[in-house]
């Protein structure tokens, strides 16, 4: 190897913290300490990294080492493993769990927002529901505009924001687990810690929120293109998952330690309304807390507010984008999509596939206009995500099955495992959790959002039926 191409090669430590800021952020530690009682998610923790996590980031670096030119992620690996009617459905099921992930940003942007200007929980929860949903309509339009201009320069800007709220979250378990020793008269939770206390519940409510666990791992397959620039990469990239591993490990198990420090699990799921305000508050909760231990007031708080400000619109840009681009710009899917979605704009962008996004994301957005309560529609939006979202894993998961059944025939520089049996019973065993946890997940409580949980996945999969028939019409018009 030459110099300049080690120069061009990035080491497996490195490509553990470009993987590490990708998949985990503060909000993974809060949704899993509310969801799953406080400490006790450890536990669960633990075993969603070991039989779930390990093996899924290395199966992804199977699949890229396998296809390290082919840019279109899922899509393109299952059209080189399968046919291009899957790589199509792949593609879809991407960008249409998008959808709901697109309606909670707005809602995210308006809550930190309130929470930088007014520096309480109470004054956004307080507003009539229909109000904030409209105004999170209007964020949606704004997003939508702004990603119709193709404002690139903007999109990296923005999501550097995204990247300090995530060095925030890191600061957070340093100095919570430091202010004790600072401020020891101040008022802590002394959590039960033993063995016996940190067992969970295994009942409706544990199994039915697994897909917040779920949820909250995934994503890894979007590192996807660096295997082949890992030095050694059948060695640096297993190295680098599972070092990623442990990161994740040791983030998720400290800052659940650090917010149980904080936070009363028995305070948390007092009553219906408790819970709802935890799930959406509890991150500023956090930053407030810790600034109070510090003896700054609410300047941790209105920093991680302001930067979740910025990265909410960020995010929001970019999902309504770079989802899209993924499913229209795939020369090989193009022939099951109408062509009406494929017009581009002046800017280079399909203006008709942003208006379905507003279309679709828009219907959540007002439908939840009747939720009572701001606080609600939050919590909503978290378990709603956790079903939909997760979704997309389920073509990581059949892609490689598909890459293993071409074992002789598509080679591949690095190897999960070189056992067949082993290789295929990770895949689907991976691919069965998923699929559960996601059937699981839509269990609700609420009526309401048991229906949404339900109904928004059901359309969005039947509608990426339509599409494939309403091309084929469209062809068969246009050759008569």
């Amino acid at each position: 190897m030459s110099n300049k191409e080690k120069a061009t090669k990035i080491s497996w430590l490195t490509l553990a913290f470009m993987a590490f800021s990708t998949v985990w952020g503060f909000g993974n530690i809060t949704n899993g300490f509310v969801y799953f009682n406080g400490p006790q998610v450890i536990f669960s923790w633990i075993f969603m990294f070991a039989l779930y996590f390990i093996p899924y980031a290395l199966m992804v670096g199977e699949l890229g080492s396998a296809f390290k030119n082919e840019g279109g992620g899922v899509s393109s690996w299952l059209h080189q493993t399968t046919n291009a009617k899957l790589a199509y459905y792949a593609g879809w099921t991407y960008w249409a769990c998008h959808i709901t992930y697109i309606a909670s940003k707005g809602s995210g942007f308006l809550k930190a927002l309130s929470w930088a200007v007014f520096r309480n929980a109470e004054t956004y929860d307080s507003f009539p529901t229909r109000y904030i949903q409209l105004a999170t309509f209007c964020i949606l339009l704004l997003g939508c505009y702004i990603a119709s201009l193709g404002l690139n320069p903007l999109k990296k800007l923005l999501t550097a924001a995204g990247t300090c709220t995530f060095v925030m979250s890191l600061l957070y378990i340093v100095m919570m687990f430091a202010a004790p020793a600072i401020n020891p008269t101040a008022e802590y939770v002394h959590a039960n810690l033993s063995f016996s206390s940190l067992i969970p519940n295994f009942n409706v409510t544990y199994f039915t929120s697994l897909s917040i666990l779920v949820f909250a791992v995934g994503g890894c397959e979007k590192i996807s293109p660096y295997v082949n620039k890992v030095e050694n990469p059948s060695k640096g990239f297993p190295r680098g998952m599972i070092t990623l591993a442990v990161m994740v490990v040791a983030c998720a198990i400290l800052g659940t330690l650090a917010m149980s420090r904080m936070f009363d699990p028995a305070i948390i799921n007092a009553s219906a309304e408790s819970f709802n305000a935890y799930v959406a508050n509890s991150s500023y909760w956090a930053f407030q807390k810790l600034g109070q231990y510090y003896h700054v007031g609410d300047l941790f708080m209105i920093i991680y507010a302001l930067c979740n400000v910025i990265s909410q619109l960020a995010v929001l840009i970019l999902s309504i984008d770079a989802p899209l681009r993924m499913l229209l710009d795939n020369e090989h899917t193009k022939q099951f999509i109408p062509q009406a979605l494929h017009k581009v704009n002046a800017h280079g962008v399909h203006s008709n596939g942003i208006k379905m996004v507003a279309v679709l994301s828009g219907s959540i957005i007002l439908a939840q206009s009747f939720v009572p309560g701001a606080a609600a529609v939050l919590r909503q939006l978290t378990k709603l995500n956790s079903v939909c979202m997760p979704m997309r894993y389920l073509w990581v998961f059949a892609a490689y099955i598909a890459l293993r059944n071409a074992y002789d025939t598509i080679p591949a520089e690095y190897r999960f495992v070189k056992n067949q049996a082993v290789a295929k019973f990770f895949g689907g065993w991976c691919f069965a959790v998923t699929a559960v946890c996601c059937v699981l997940g839509m269990y609700d409580k609420d009526p309401f959002t048991f229906a949404l949980n339900v109904i928004t996945p059901v359309v969005l999969t039947v509608l990426g039926f339509i599409l494939p028939a309403l091309a084929k019409r469209e062809q068969t018009a246009a050759k008569t």
